[in-house]
């Protein structure tokens, strides 16, 4: 790293710390991007030292107070790490209520950070900002200033993060290397199944088919025992649908909603089983799927919380905090049953529907964008590179500082001081490399490693890191969003009876274009699989 850093000065004093900034607007010019130095221009000592810059970067998911952001950043600032990158870290906390809004607004209105999350689900969503050209494209910057990043992070995760920005495809974020891998999965309240009876381990050993009597057997006896007012199937629509029909969501599909979908192998998810982008709505799955869906409704199987799109996030999750529910919905992070188990103080399992795969969605899930108005945007990869690769400022930045958030032990794993944590916990997930934490004592000392192991093992989508520009289709999107607003929530949540609704719903998705854009996406797929 020593030897590393001393060559990147030598390249930044070459450079003359040219800044790349623009007083063009981020949504129409992004900053061109240095050209590297061959390795043999620079000296393998120098005495630079670089000038003092401080990083402004957002955060997603963050629940964290001034006070203790104040303390840690203290600390982190104060690391000898840090002080070679002559870099301040000042960061701006969003939370899952207001970073939506609060960092597309900001980046619409000229961007005051230097480094922001983005993914393809978050408002300000990873394609699309690159297409318009808010972030910077970090080919060429790469080798020079992200040279740990490139090394570290696997071939697959940069090819998913490939995009047709404003400069042409490449990488304009840095991907974040955690839960890399999509799995669908039933959430199982343990301690309920059995209390109703059941060998637990045998009923998740042997897996939950939605459409089989045994599960809807295991449903009726929870109602029974639990009474007329508890709902044992607590779902989230679209996740539930993507488990019963085994799709994969196609990024890029429309913003207010998914109406494309992907069907793949569910045991062996990198087999060609006709790699096609059809209509959601419109197949056979989805039909069977609502039918269903609905038949529980009709027995008070389902919530009408859950069908209610202004409250249904805030239910689930009170419902999952009390443990007030049989069988859940949930896309899988590794060792996830743990932390829910005790947060909900129950025995929480998590039954796969299919086997975990690999595409742009969970590629794409967390990333870190450099703006194309930073005045330094060398030095923000510079910081990015040593936060996803140096152990200690991974651990500070993500899990406070020893002492004040956690506690080491002997073995190596760490304790969290409870109080303390409550007051600085950043969405793990959305920070970086969770893969050189510490393990908790809870996670044991073996955890990352089976971490890795698990989602190194997931196999890769035919359609890889494919990615659908649906700003071709713009007036039909806009068309087919309305449609799918009034009709698919209420569908896929069992609230309308799909004998009646569903035929109108197909009928108006025709009027309003929507085969138009299933053509547009597989023009697009066909091209992408060509190479």
């Amino acid at each position: 790293m020593k030897k590393l850093l001393a060559m990147l000065l030598a390249v930044v004093m070459v450079l003359g710390l040219a800044a790349c900034s623009s007083n063009t607007p981020a949504a129409t010019t992004a900053p061109a991007a240095p050209a590297a130095p061959a390795a043999t221009e620079a000296p393998a000592e120098t005495e630079a030292v670089l000038e003092p810059v401080t990083l402004r970067m957002w955060f997603h998911g963050s629940t964290v107070t001034p006070d203790a952001s104040e303390k840690v950043m203290e600390a982190l600032n104060a690391m000898p790490q840090m002080q070679a990158l002559n870099v301040t870290l000042e960061p701006i906390w969003g939370t899952w209520g207001d970073f939506d809004d609060a960092a597309s607004t900001d980046l619409q209105g000229g961007a005051s950070a230097d480094i922001y999350f983005t993914c393809n689900w978050s408002k300000d969503e990873y394609n699309k900002y690159a297409r318009d050209g808010y972030w910077v494209k970090l080919d060429d910057l790469l080798p020079t200033y992200g040279a740990d990043l490139l090394n570290l992070i696997p071939e697959g995760l940069w090819d998913c993060a490939k995009t047709n920005g404003i400069e042409g495809q490449g990488v304009y974020a840095v991907p974040g290397l955690k839960d890399t891998a999509t799995q669908n999965c039933w959430d199982v309240n343990g301690t309920l199944l059995a209390e109703l009876g059941y060998d637990v381990d045998a009923v998740c050993a042997a897996g939950l088919d939605y459409f089989s009597p045994e599960f809807e057997e295991m449903l009726q006896k929870a109602k029974d025992a639990k009474g007329g007012n508890f709902y044992p199937l607590l779902i989230e629509p679209a996740v539930l649908e993507r488990m019963a029909t085994k799709t994969a969501i196609v990024t890029g599909d429309l913003g207010a909603g998914n109406v494309l979908s992907y069907y793949y192998d569910a045991e062996h998810p990198s087999k060609d089983i006709g790699s096609k982008i059809v209509n959601k709505y419109g197949s056979d799955e989805f039909k069977t799927f609502v039918e269903k869906t609905y038949e529980y409704s009709q027995k008070g199987f389902i919530s009408p919380e859950c069908q209610n799109v202004e409250n249904a996030n805030n239910y689930r999750t009170a419902c999952q905090a009390e443990g007030a529910y049989l069988f859940g919905t949930q896309s899988y992070a590794f060792g996830c049953e743990l932390d829910y188990s005790k947060a909900r103080n129950i025995d929480v399992r998590m039954v796969p529907t299919t086997a975990a795969y690999m595409d742009a969605t969970s590629g794409q899930g967390a990333m870190m964008a450099i703006s194309a108005t930073s005045a330094n945007p060398e030095r923000a990869l510079m910081f990015l590179n040593l936060l996803n690769s140096d152990p200690e400022i991974m651990t500070l930045v993500n899990y406070g500082s020893e002492g004040f958030t956690y506690t080491k032990n002997d073995d190596g794993t760490i304790t969290f001081i409870d109080e303390a944590r409550a007051t600085y916990s950043p969405w793990t997930n959305g920070v970086g490399n969770v893969r050189i934490l510490p393990a908790t004592d809870q996670q044991g000392v073996d955890f990352w490693d089976r971490f890795s192991a698990y989602y190194d093992a997931a196999e890769a989508l035919p359609m890889g890191a494919f990615a659908f520009d649906s700003s071709e289709v713009e007036t039909e999107a806009a068309s087919v969003t309305s449609v799918y607003a009034k009709y698919a929530m209420n569908l896929m949540s069992g609230a309308v009876d799909p004998a009646t609704e569903l035929p109108k719903f197909l009928e108006e998705l025709d009027a309003a274009g929507i085969n138009t854009i299933v053509d547009a996406a597989n023009a697009q797929l066909d091209a992408f699989m060509a190479g």
